[in-house]
Formats: C-alpha cells, structure tokens, sequence
C-alpha cells in the first residue's frame, strides 16, 4: 500500500510540474501540490494544516490547490522530510527537532528553558527576523521553513515517581526523541534518557522500560499514557515547535504573488492555530485528570533551571546556534 501511495504522489507530482510549465492554453489549469503528515485528523495541527489549505486557496481564487494526507499516509516523519526534499510532496510538518540532521540550528528548540513563558514563545517566533534565522538554513537540503505551529509545552510525567526537584530526576530512566539534544536535556535535568520512538511509550511505561516521559498533556489523552503514568508535573523545560516545510525549487518557481499567498496563509493559520492548542490543552487535562485519574502538580522550577546551565552555555558557544541563540535573547528583551 505504501509503495502505491508512493507512486501516486510521484505521478501527481509530474502533473503539477507540467501544470506549472504549460503553455497559455492550460494557463488557466490549477496548481496542484500536496501535503504530508504523520498526524491524525483530529490533531489541532491537522486542523490548522486545514486551515492552511483553505485560506491558501481562497487568496488565489483556487489558482493554488493543496491535497492534505494526514496521519502517516505516505510514511514516517523522516520519510516525508526526504520526500520533501525530492519534490515527492511539496509540503510537510515535522518537529523542529527532526531538523536537526539538517540544520543544526534547530537544535537550539531543545535546549531547556530557552523561552521564559509560552506567550514570550509564540511572540518571539512570530518575527520574521527569527524566521528568517532559521527557515533558510535547510535551504541547500531542498527545503525551506514556511512557518510554524504550536506544539506545546513540554512537561515531565511519572508512572509512580514523585518529582520535587531536579535531585528527584537522577535514575529516573525517561524516554526521550532519538536525537543528540534531547537526549542531553534529559541528562541536564538529572534523568536517565532512553530514546524510542513515540508508538512504543505506552507499552514502556507499562512494563517498567522507562519510568517516566516528557510531551504536553495531549498525550495523556490521545495516546493513552494518562492509563498508566498518573503524575504529571509542569517543568515546562522546553517549547519545541512543529514547522511547515516546503519544496524549495517548487517555491522559487511561484510568481512572487504566488509566494505571498503562501506566507500570507499560513501565517494566518499559525494565529488561528494558537487559541485551538490552548482549548485542546484545557481539554486534555480535564479529561485526563477527571476520568483517567491524573494528578497535575506544580514544581518549583529554580533547581531544574540551574542543573542546566552548562548545557545553555554550549549553545551559546557552538558556531552552529550561537547566532541564533543570541538574535532569540535580544529579541524576547522586553521593548
């Protein structure tokens, strides 16, 4: 089946291409191109990706059509990334840290508390001198950042551990994304990573592979974890954002009016998407803490904050996210 879908987007990739190439007398034929995600079409991201789509195509009077296969459709994050990067599909969604192995400078969204509150985050992310920080940086890998979503604030959770401070971390064996910074940020707080994939939380958490994990509290609800960890606590360690990809030759190739009803969209559908994530978020904890028996608890911050700065200061020093890292500081400076 995957192999058939694969086929699919490649033939209609061919067609929008000769769409785009055709003469006058066809002119006047939509462009067609698609976008890929591992999401479900329940997810508040899936949604604004819907939003996307609908304002793109309402700016350009359906001159620009986008078809939206959601939930894994066409293969894993990686896989649509390189599907992307070949002009397979000319969009996707992936989390910033899945961009690591292109730009490193993506690597800055997991370093622990590197924005001091959530509205302070989006505020910063919106600004085009920050997006322009980063959006460009795969350019050379066949892809260009568009804009970003919300994918919430990061906090850790416990099948049975109690967490008061960070000393309560050490040994606290905690699954983490398989990448290089995730990985340091759970040992910058004290904890013991085990990197796995998202699909196998569940099962780990309830053999006793891992004790505890780190999402927002949507994955109590949508992924089940509220069944088997019962302890969530608000670190608020980290703030890493889902960015909207795009093909870069198939962008360079749009009229400049064509890539302002790109921008335009979807960063109409980022501000749509903002007021969506809280209500969901609402949502996730009442129904975890009501009818899956979650207890949420507040945790003094200042010891986690401290145990790492070491591993702040080498963001600031690495070459790779030292110009990043210091553009986000000015620009988060209260006016």
């Amino acid at each position: 089946m995957r192999i058939f879908l694969l086929l699919f987007v490649s033939v209609l990739t061919l067609l929008v291409g000769c769409t785009s190439s055709s003469n006058s007398s066809s002119a006047a034929q939509p462009k067609e191109m698609v976008l890929g995600h591992n999401q479900p079409t329940t997810h508040p991201i899936h949604e604004s990706l819907v939003d996307f789509k609908e304002l793109l195509e309402e700016k350009s009077n359906g001159k620009l059509e986008l078809k939206i296969y959601a939930n894994g459709q066409l293969g894993s994050e990686r896989e649509v990334i390189e599907m992307t990067q070949t002009n397979a599909v000319q969009f996707t969604k992936v989390s910033a840290s899945a961009l690591e192995g292109f730009s490193e400078s993506y690597s800055l969204f997991s370093m622990p508390y590197l924005f001091e509150s959530q509205e302070k985050y989006r505020e910063i992310m919106k600004k085009p001198v920050i997006q322009e920080a980063f959006y460009n940086t795969t350019a050379d890998n066949g892809f260009i950042g568009i804009t970003y979503y919300d994918a919430g604030v990061r906090n850790m959770y416990t099948k049975d551990r109690i967490i008061k401070t960070n000393d309560d971390m050490h040994g606290l064996k905690t699954r983490v994304q398989p990448s290089k910074t995730s990985v340091q940020l759970i040992e910058s707080l004290g904890g013991t990573p085990t990197p796995m994939s998202f699909g196998e939380v569940y099962t780990a958490l309830q053999s006793g592979i891992i004790d505890a994990a780190e999402n927002n509290e949507s994955a109590l609800t949508d992924n089940k974890h509220g069944e088997v960890a019962k302890h969530y606590f608000y670190t608020e360690h980290a703030m890493v954002p889902d960015i909207l990809i795009m093909n870069v030759d198939t962008y360079n190739e749009l009229s400049e009016e064509e890539q302002t009803w790109i921008k335009e969209a979807a960063e109409e559908s980022t501000a749509l998407h903002e007021p969506r994530w809280d209500q969901k978020m609402k949502e996730s904890k009442e129904i975890a803490e009501e009818e899956m028996g979650v207890t949420f608890y507040e945790v003094d911050k200042s010891s986690f904050m401290e145990s790492v700065k070491p591993l702040q200061e080498s963001f600031q020093k690495n070459k790779a996210t030292r110009e990043q890292y210091n553009l986000i500081m000015e620009e988060g400076q209260d006016e």
